[in-house]
């Protein structure tokens, strides 16, 4: 029958204290240090017992292991914070079998175990395998010292044995608490052989990984010591950096390569140099990367690709859909320059320099990389959006600190001929500031007249730029200098119409977006009318960018749909649009608006395609002001003033009073008060929506116009027609008013949409209010 005691319960955390253990521990807990008191005042004994949780305060007998040790208070010692520094022995492994809850302490009740003695042969042998692992990890890590291994080894006790050499281990606490909770000897010293097998093995891979550190950090030192010796030979030979084997390589590249004349002069020249330098002199790596940069220029390098235009025009309609015009353009030019490469075959051919000018997301930069591919020669880009710096475009000159060339060498180096096709792009988009114009840098650039002499401030050589093919991009025409202008051939890129843009979706967009986001061919499929109500219902823009990420998004959920749910193939409708993209942002609205007395429906331009401009007027009470409000430019304003003259002089055939103006105010406001606006297209809308308000009539709600106004009521024209004419498409306006010297810009509006349009073109403001009324 095990012998059962009632002794104080110290709970520890994080840590097992073994039999024949003699270790310090600290107690800061209120119970704990009662119980250490109590076990002094009795006979010293105490119960440690690990806690399942550290974190728990004070466990409960579920909390804590079944298996533990009855120790022996050997010192005691309070420290000054109140918690106690107590050094402990192990005396007799014991299962708790109950614990009592005292006032200011735990008593545990507790069987105490003993080792049962096995003789056998198969328990000698089991204690001899432990011991030699013992000595071994011994051997290995000399965390113990040998006299402690000769204490433990001459130890006859088996289960003694076990639990010394379990504690001296360095194991996790499941470990440990594992070996303690066996009673059997024979189990216990299986389960210990097994850890030390485990330690000898990690120690082992731990050794191999050391001696690869240690071979890796040995051969760098041996590279080192190799190169320090190849220096000292320099030195002592007089070459300490390598000089003359520089100068004798850039010589070597001099003969073998095809350099103009004054190239040759100048980097022999800068070789002789930098032989004379001093081989301590900062100068000396300014003249190397002076050097290098004349020998990468390709100052003879062409691609000399001849233009085949009806390659051309395969590859401009594979990479783009529509745009027949730009594409005519385009197709123009390279025929112009077939027929000059074949009239003046062996001379240089001045390339054009065209500007396309239009919305974000209409296909400006990959047309141009289109007719790269088309003539058959290398493409570069280089941005230009926000460069303030002249350098930038010219270079800075070799006596500054890290001096480089500008963009146009340097692109011209990275791509190796002279000829390539060159973007720039954003060109509307140039700064200025102390540090020069970068526009006016580009005059030489792209002036037929002068860039074959283009003269970059670090290269300092003039490199002949007529070969290249230039392409600038811009959103806005009116955002680049004049001077500029004045040396590119404009071509202006429209917005989509929503059939382009359906059709760009399917043939492009979607098949690329497929294949980016890992969908096999024909696993997405999507119904009729899918990326029509993707268009309508969730993008309002000029081209496709927003439309190509919606198609991407469709792409990425259908991906996880089909990891998630093991499916192979998906067919989306478009009822089902909202459970992969949400709800729409712009839900379809029915065409006809209810009419209101004095809201009016205008049109506007904006560098990222049409817009629609509900304008509003309101009458008041007041001393004759004209009240506008929407952040409105300028010129809008003034023709705000233009069209109240005119209604003033209308007095008679309106049917105002002819004092209106001094006992009324007029309050003119366009929504969206944040986005400046500016323009005098918006003329003739103020003006009837003016009218309304004065003479409480309704405007029809299914029209739209635009048009500048005179004093007289002369309707002027105005540009972007047929991006404002698909702004009000998108938005379900069947009728447009227009300048009549505007109607022959009808024509570039797609035949998909015109058809379905009613156009007045009007010249006076009267003929505008013929249109505009509800029939009563």
């Amino acid at each position: 029958m095990p012998e059962k005691r009632k002794i104080p319960l110290l709970p520890l955390r994080g840590m097992v204290v073994f039999p024949y253990m003699l270790i310090h521990l600290d107690a800061g807990r209120k119970r704990s240090a009662a119980a250490l008191e109590r076990a002094m005042a009795d006979d010293r004994q105490i119960f440690l017992c690990a806690q399942k949780d550290e974190a728990t305060e004070w466990p409960t007998r579920s909390e804590l292991y079944s298996v533990g040790t009855v120790a022996e208070v050997r010192q005691i010692l309070k420290m000054p914070d109140g918690a106690f520094r107590v050094l402990v022995e192990g005396k007799q492994r014991a299962k708790l079998t109950g614990i009592r809850k005292l006032a200011e302490y735990d008593s545990a009740t507790v069987e105490c175990c003993t080792d049962e003695i096995d003789n056998s042969m198969e328990m000698e042998a089991l204690t001899r395998s432990v011991v030699t692992k013992f000595e071994e990890w011994v051997k290995i890590t000399h965390r113990i010292p040998a006299e402690a291994l000769i204490s433990v080894a001459i130890l006859d006790d088996a289960g003694r044995l076990a639990d010394m050499i379990a504690a001296h281990l360095n194991l996790k606490m499941d470990d440990k608490q594992a070996l303690i909770d066996k009673i059997d000897v024979r189990e216990r010293l299986e389960e210990l052989y097994l850890l030390l097998d485990h330690e000898l093995e990690v120690l082992d891979l731990e050794r191999k990984i050391g001696g690869r550190v240690r071979k890796k950090i040995e051969k760098g030192q041996k590279e080192y010591y190799l190169r320090e010796k190849i220096k000292e030979i320099r030195k002592e030979l007089g070459d300490a950096d390598g000089k003359e084997a520089d100068a004798e390589e850039y010589r070597e590249r001099l003969a073998n390569g095809d350099y103009p004349d004054i190239v040759v002069e100048t980097v022999q020249k800068e070789i002789g140099r930098l032989s004379a330098a001093s081989r301590f002199s900062a100068e000396t790596s300014v003249i190397r990367t002076y050097i290098e940069w004349l020998l990468d220029l390709p100052w003879n390098i062409s691609t000399n690709a001849s233009i085949q235009i009806k390659k051309a025009a395969r590859v401009l309609d594979e990479d783009h859909y529509g745009l027949k015009k730009v594409k005519e353009r385009i197709l123009d030019h390279l025929a112009v320059q077939q027929l000059l490469q074949q009239e003046h075959e062996g001379e240089a051919v001045k390339a054009p320099i065209l500007c396309l000018v239009g919305p974000p997301g209409v296909g400006k930069t990959s047309l141009a990389s289109s007719v790269a591919r088309a003539m058959g020669r290398k493409f570069i880009r280089a941005s230009l959006g926000g460069i303030r710096d002249e350098a930038e475009i010219r270079g800075h000159r070799r006596t500054y600190v890290g001096a480089l060339p500008g963009r146009i060498i340097d692109g011209l180096r990275r791509v190796g001929t002279n000829d390539p096709v060159f973007l720039l792009d954003e060109v509307d988009k140039l700064g200025a500031d102390y540090h020069g114009d970068p526009s006016a840098a580009l005059l030489e650039v792209l002036d037929p007249a002068q860039n074959n002499t283009f003269t970059d401030h670090y290269i300092d050589l003039p490199f002949d730029l007529s070969k290249i093919f230039w392409i600038v991009t811009a959103n806005d025409l009116g955002g680049i200098p004049r001077a500029l202008r004045d040396r590119m051939e404009i071509i202006e890129l429209s917005s989509y119409t929503e059939q382009e843009k359906a059709a760009i979706g399917k043939k492009y967009l979607f098949p690329r977006q497929c294949k980016e986001n890992g969908i096999l061919e024909g696993s997405l499929t999507l119904a009729a009318g899918v990326i029509q109500r993707i268009i309508t219902e969730y993008t309002r823009e000029s081209g496709v960018r927003e439309l190509e990420r919606l198609l991407g998004k469709l792409c990425r959920k259908t991906a996880r749909r089909m990891v998630e749910k093991g499916i192979e193939n998906v067919h989306i409708r478009p009822s089902e649009l909202s459970e992969y993209l949400e709800r729409p942002k712009y839900p379809s609205t029915p065409p006809d608006k209810e009419p209101q007395v004095g809201l009016v429906t205008g049109m506007a331009w904006t560098e990222v395609g049409g817009t629609t401009l509900p304008t509003e007027a309101a009458v008041l009470k007041g001393s004759g002001r004209l009240i506008l409000t929407g952040k409105l430019g300028d010129v809008m304003q003034e023709s705000a003033k233009a069209a109240l003259s005119y209604i003033r002089s209308r007095v008679k055939v309106l049917n105002l009073p002819a004092n209106f103006y001094e006992k009324l105010d007029i309050h003119v406001h366009l929504p969206e008060g944040a986005v400046p606006k500016d323009g005098p297209s918006a003329g003739i809308t103020m003006a009837t929506a003016m009218i309304s308000a004065l003479t409480n009539k309704k405007v029809r709600g299914d029209i739209a116009m635009t048009g500048e106004i005179t004093l007289r009521g002369r309707v002027l024209p105005i540009g972007g027609l047929k991006e404002k004419v698909l702004a009000a498409y998108r938005e379900g306006i069947r009728t447009i008013i227009l300048p009549k010297k505007n109607e022959k810009d009808i024509e570039d509006i797609p035949d998909t949409v015109r058809k379905h349009l009613t156009f007045y073109p009007v010249e006076t403001m009267d003929e505008v209010l013929t249109h505009v009324w509800v029939s009563e």
